[in-house]
């Protein structure tokens, strides 16, 4: 028997240093983490720094970190799939780089996306390896049928904000 996603979450973690190992001040590198909803084609809405929870409460974004300080991951995104609107039909997650680093410049970088239910790590990319890119369409969420499935994407994209990213994102939606 499959076990149906209801509950998910994508981490973002980084480290406050530049790629050869100079400390870097605070606030010189920002990744950001993103969870758009589209109904077909159409954006719907988002969470991510500027909008923390979507409108129907569905995504929650836990807090901006401007700096990578500490260990595991400096932002999440939790999915509450059983509160989406019904008219929702694929969901983007996303890392973009605020400050326009690329991402083979930001010390151990690394996204994730996690079942919320049985713990389970379903996704993890390590950042370095997109190379000279400023943003990463992580993956999506999608109903084939009537239960939502994870598709792994881990494709480049030159974005530094989610509003750069959305035009690039078409492609993506199911």
């Amino acid at each position: 028997m499959t076990h149906t996603i209801t509950h998910l979450s994508i981490g973002l973690g980084w480290d406050p240093a530049h790629a050869d190992g100079t400390r870097a001040r605070p606030k010189d590198i920002d990744l950001n983490a993103a969870a758009l909803s589209f109904a077909g084609e159409n954006f719907v809405d988002a969470a991510y720094h500027d909008q923390l929870t979507s409108r129907d409460g569905a995504l929650r974004h836990l807090g901006d970190s401007v700096t990578g300080d500490g260990d595991g991951d400096n932002e999440v995104i939790v999915a509450d799939l059983t509160l989406l609107d019904p008219a929702v039909t694929t969901i983007v997650f996303l890392v973009t780089c605020y400050t326009g680093q690329r991402f083979d410049q930001i010390a151990n970088g690394f996204c994730r996306v996690v079942d919320n239910v049985t713990g389970i790590e379903l996704v993890r990319i390590d950042l370095g390896s997109i190379g000279a890119h400023t943003g990463i369409v992580v993956g999506t969420l999608h109903r084939p049928f009537q239960d939502w499935a994870l598709t792994v994407i881990g494709r480049p994209i030159n974005a530094q904000h989610v509003v750069d990213a959305v035009p690039q994102l078409t492609g993506y939606l199911h």
